[in-house]
């Protein structure tokens, strides 16, 4: 009997300590995550309690989200009431606009509920742009309607306009609205706040420097159907920019040249904080590679001008090689003109349709220089000049045997 009674009581205990422990209720999978926060967050761990606390059940695993992956910055200083009230208004939009239902859980906690882009002040932005925001949109829209009607209202609604006599490039919403103005950081900052309010998947997206040195680029990423599309705070259309050209000259195999998105979840890679590069901590994903696609679609769709010459380039494993799938390498080609890189791409895998190419439009009767890897991983070239017809073949070989 004595025995029956001690397990009882120890049954209880347990039961107890479990209804105490605010990590005990979430999803085993964030536990040991939201642990470490706790225990980083210090002094302010009071306030991460009270938010794993008293989040309500419905919003359990999107809390555990961003405690579990919060940066440090946060862990130091951020309210309970601001999480609460942050993650309650994503849950609002999530259920008052038909695309929510659209969203996987994965995306949503990602790139809808986070209160943060990058390593901006953290303001209290969410009601404000939901009120901001919601009167732009109607109850029988799509989400991709409801992204041109959020997309084309930004700039008069928030009254900012791009100059580079902003007080700094990673400005938060409400310093970039004091002044009325900010350059692609800040912009970027706002429209992404802008689509999240009302339930719109957003997030970060840029190049620490283009193909040609001459510098960097941020703007952002929705979601649509489980495709990411970029859009500008001046819109245009999605996937369509004044910088396309260049993005689709990226090298997703060199850093500095590649294009990231940025991410709430850990991920391999950080995003390049050009304004401040000893900022190591806001995750990114390398999204170079749907960027050279986007271009390589956009130049096949473009009619060629007289003087212009489209040259399709695959490379192969050696010059013996027929042009079979399996002798084709994807590797990184330059193309350059008078000693300057004027383009670059991803020369097609073995996977990819024996139709598809890497192509350049060119001038016609110029020489130009190839430049790619060996098979040694040695650097190769080769000169081309093209002629008058109007699509040519380029066959490049990393090896001459």
């Amino acid at each position: 009997m004595k025995r029956y009674i001690t397990l009882i009581l120890l049954l209880s205990s347990l039961s107890l300590l479990e209804s105490c422990d605010p990590v005990s209720k979430f999803p085993q999978a964030y536990q040991s995550d939201i642990y470490k926060a706790i225990r980083l967050s210090g002094e302010n761990s009071p306030e991460i309690e009270k938010a794993l606390n008293e989040v309500p059940a419905s919003q359990i695993e999107a809390m555990a989200y961003m405690v579990a992956y919060m940066p440090q910055m946060d862990l130091d200083k951020i309210k309970a009431d601001y999480l609460l009230k942050n993650v309650d208004l994503a849950y609002q939009a999530r259920d008052k606009y038909s695309w929510g239902k659209e969203v996987p859980d994965s995306i949503f906690f990602n790139d809808v509920v986070p209160y943060a882009s990058i390593n901006e002040h953290r303001d209290d932005w969410r009601k404000d742009f939901m009120d901001r925001f919601s009167k732009f949109i109607t109850p029988e829209m799509t989400m991709k309607e409801a992204i041109y009607a959020v997309n084309r209202s930004a700039k008069a609604e928030l009254g900012v306009e791009y100059n580079t006599n902003r007080w700094k490039p990673d400005q938060s919403p409400y310093e970039s609205m004091q002044q009325g103005r900010a350059t692609c950081t800040g912009l970027s900052v706002l429209l992404i706040d802008a689509f999240r309010s009302v339930g719109i998947p957003a997030r970060f997206a840029g190049t620490y420097n283009w193909f040609d040195d001459r510098g960097n680029h941020s703007w952002v990423e929705v979601w649509i159907d489980g495709q990411w599309y970029f859009t500008e705070y001046y819109f245009d259309d999605l996937d369509r920019a004044w910088f396309l050209a260049d993005a689709g000259k990226a090298n997703p195999n060199e850093y500095n040249h590649a294009i990231f998105a940025t991410s709430w979840k850990p991920r391999k890679d950080h995003f390049p904080a050009v304004w401040d590069e000893k900022i190591q901590w806001i995750h990114a994903e390398n999204v170079t590679d749907r960027y050279l696609k986007v271009y390589q679609k956009s130049i096949k769709n473009q009619p060629l001008k007289e003087d212009e010459v489209m040259l399709r380039v695959v490379l192969l494993k050696a010059m013996a090689c027929s042009d079979q799938s399996d002798a084709r390498v994807s590797r990184q080609v330059n193309l350059y003109h008078k000693n300057k890189i004027i383009s670059s791409g991803q020369s097609p895998d073995t996977y990819d349709d024996l139709n598809e190419f890497l192509k350049f439009k060119v001038k016609k009767n110029q020489v130009y220089t190839f430049t790619f890897s060996g098979t040694d991983g040695e650097p190769r070239s080769k000169e081309y000049k093209a002629n008058g017809d109007k699509d040519q073949m380029v066959r490049l070989y990393q090896s001459e045997e």
